[in-house]
């Protein structure tokens, strides 16, 4: 009778702890009397026909040779692997969104041949074995913290951990607009906010933003158009948008009137464009003493004090307008009157003569107007109104304001 032969093991290798069954093919096993694993006996083994036998292989180390012995003597070696378990050190990054997707990097040891990824329960969407110490692995999806495990002939490593984040999610931008230019201070409210990697307007970042909470995030516009969806993206995904409105600056057109005392109290008509949700109106650089936003196209305003000639403008959302000119025009004076009496009839021709008289729109004998013409800035004729015999003042009022009064003495007919 012939020697057993044995001609392989399979599979050929497995885990240092053993305790996995393995295939030996060959002959000649019939009455087989021992099966060894280098100097251990196999676990168990069972001779299933005369070319084969099911084992159960022992625990060990390294390489060693398997053999078979019958009654007819020991057979050839075959080499069997004790691979060692793999381990796991970290992964790179820990957490990604709940959707999956993240490409992830495992480093340890004993990876080679792995034949298995899982995140907790589930297989990992792809992986690929770098090398004996680095996987390469997509995340599938999933929730919370879950274990992950590589497994290789050798069995399977202890866990390293991945979080599994929710995307954030903003419910509202204050202000809700702005300049076309950009520049607008946004509070951004929401939830899962930490640690967010970028903020966008539209297609465009942030100008910059800080994460001042998980519930709040504070960013500058970028420049834009229209209406556009603002979103925040952290490791755990891209949030749902909020919308913010650029806005284009007013303008203005006229301001009506144009001129007025340096005492202002003024009442102007501003005219343009984007008046409404005015925020400011100036003149120069002072404030008005009060403004009303009529419509989109207009402003009704009160003006401050000033002197020479400024810029009104108008601030809104969109930013400030162009200038229009308003003059502020000193109260005109009066010198002479000439002639200085008259008779108490109406009709006799006045002439006044002073300083500041060019924007005259009322020259008053007492409380009774006159009719008049504005010669010069210096001179004005005015027709005299009839009225009692005695001295009247005689004053004259301007967009600047009215001036000091000079007696007109008015002479009674003498009696017949």
């Amino acid at each position: 009778m012939a020697p057993p032969v044995l001609t392989s093991v399979v599979p050929n290798s497995g885990p240092a702890a053993g305790t996995n069954p393995v295939t030996l093919n060959g002959s000649q096993f019939t009455g087989a009397t021992a099966v060894t694993f280098g100097s251990a006996a196999a676990l168990s083994y069972t001779v299933t026909s005369p070319s084969t036998i099911t084992a159960t292989v022992p625990p060990g180390t390294g390489t060693v040779n398997v053999t078979v012995r019958t009654p007819a003597g020991l057979s050839n070696t075959v080499a069997y692997t004790y691979a060692p378990a793999p381990s796991l050190t970290t992964i790179a990054p820990s957490q990604g969104p709940t959707s999956g997707g993240t490409s992830v990097v495992l480093t340890g040891t004993g990876l080679t041949g792995a034949t298995a990824v899982t995140f907790g329960s589930t297989p990992a969407t792809s992986y690929t074995v770098n090398s004996a110490t680095q996987i390469t692995a997509v995340t599938p999806s999933g929730t919370g913290a879950v274990a992950v495990t590589a497994t290789t002939v050798g069995g399977t490593s202890g866990p390293v951990f991945f979080y599994y984040l929710n995307a954030p999610s903003l419910v509202s931008v204050s202000p809700t607009q702005g300049p076309t230019s950009g520049g607008t201070s946004v509070v951004l409210t929401g939830a899962g906010l930490t640690g967010a990697t970028a903020v966008t307007f539209g297609s465009t970042p942030a100008t910059s933003y800080t994460v001042n909470s998980a519930t709040q995030i504070t960013a500058v516009t970028p420049s834009g158009t229209g209406a556009v969806a603002v979103t925040a993206t952290t490791v755990g995904g891209t949030s749902g948008p909020v919308f913010f409105y650029y806005l284009n600056a007013p303008s203005l057109v006229s301001v009506s009137p144009t001129q007025g005392p340096t005492s202002g109290g003024t009442s102007v008509v501003l005219t343009g464009a984007g008046l409404t949700g005015a925020t400011a109106v100036t003149f120069g650089s002072t404030p008005a003493t009060s403004y009303t936003v009529n419509s989109a196209t207009q402003i009704t305003a009160v003006t401050p004090p000033g002197t020479g000639s400024v810029g009104c403008t108008v601030t809104g959302p969109g930013g400030t307008s162009n200038a229009v000119i308003y003059a502020y025009v000193g109260a005109p004076t009066l010198t002479a009157l000439s002639p200085a009496q008259g008779p108490t009839d109406a009709g006799a021709t006045v002439t006044l003569t002073g300083t500041g008289l060019t924007t005259t729109f009322a020259v008053r004998f007492g409380t009774a107007p006159a009719a008049f013409s504005v010669l010069s800035d210096t001179t004005v004729t005015a027709i005299a109104p009839a009225g009692p015999a005695g001295s009247v003042a005689v004053s004259v009022t301007t967009s600047g304001g009215t001036s000091n009064s000079l007696a007109y003495q008015r002479v009674a007919p003498p009696a017949i």
